[in-house]
């Protein structure tokens, strides 16, 4: 099993799941800035989500910054997507909660720190 395609792969697919609900579904609840918020962290998730997939056809897994890799792209899409969609849900429902806020940027560093370690692999 290569977990960089399986992980990745789920995170597509929830990625999918989780646009057409926020498309369909939360549209209705949502004002246009929570929608759009939304949608950032779907596209955010699907484009960490095709990296993911990406690497793990490429890679050999046998360096730590390989390794240090996987882990960055996956803990960062689940920080920065998902504390943004668990702030516009419960924005939406009038009981935000604010302690999401300060993981959002965490996540985001972490998925730079991905970028990161895929160019020091790439030049190692």
């Amino acid at each position: 099993m290569n977990i960089f395609i399986t992980t990745g792969a789920v995170f597509g697919a929830l990625g999918i799941i989780l646009g057409a609900f926020g498309a369909h579904a939360l549209k209705k609840f949502f004002n246009d800035e929570q929608l759009k918020n939304f949608e950032t962290g779907v596209k955010y998730q699907m484009y960490h989500a095709l990296l993911l997939v990406l690497v793990g056809f490429n890679l050999k897994f046998v360096t730590n910054y390989q390794n240090l890799l996987y882990y960055s792209l996956t803990l960062g899409i689940i920080l920065f997507s998902f504390s943004i969609y668990g702030l516009c849900i419960s924005g939406a429902l009038n009981k935000k909660l604010k302690v999401l806020g300060p993981i959002t940027p965490i996540g985001g560093l972490l998925l730079l720190l991905s970028w990161i370690l895929l160019i020091l692999n790439s030049i190692s």
